[in-house]
């Protein structure tokens, strides 16, 4: 994550706290900067096992996380076209699937992507107790 993706979660923890003074699309356009990233995170951690995509877009919803399929599927094609996944159609239940799977370097991203998420948790704790 960025610098950048650390200010927006910042703004968003303090709008959360204090308010807003300009209106519900502020708000909005945040939620979803800050959603954008959770995303990617989320769906790598997913795909530490086998999945397709409407299984996926499932598990995502079930723990919180509902993901429109125009959202994900571009997002799986993204994630596949950087290295980060592999993918191979199969035939289950007579229909041909996409199953997708984190690759070696998904597996290593992932990591160094949840020790970076553990330190901006850690950064932001410390600046909303300061706060």
């Amino acid at each position: 994550m960025t610098s950048y993706t650390v200010w927006y979660i910042v703004c968003i923890a303090y709008y959360m706290a204090n308010g807003s003074q300009g209106g519900p699309e502020i708000l909005e356009n945040l939620k979803m900067e800050l959603r954008r990233g959770c995303l990617i995170v989320a769906v790598l951690a997913q795909l530490r096992t086998e999945q397709y995509g409407y299984t996926l877009r499932k598990a995502l919803a079930d723990d919180g996380l509902a993901i429109d399929e125009g959202t994900l599927y571009p997002l799986l094609r993204r994630l596949e076209t950087q290295g980060l996944l592999v993918s191979q159609w199969r035939e289950e239940d007579k229909r041909n699937k996409r199953f997708y799977r984190l690759s070696p370097a998904g597996e290593q991203i992932l990591t160094q992507l949840l020790e970076e998420w553990q330190n901006i948790n850690t950064s932001l704790n410390k600046i909303l107790q300061e706060a």
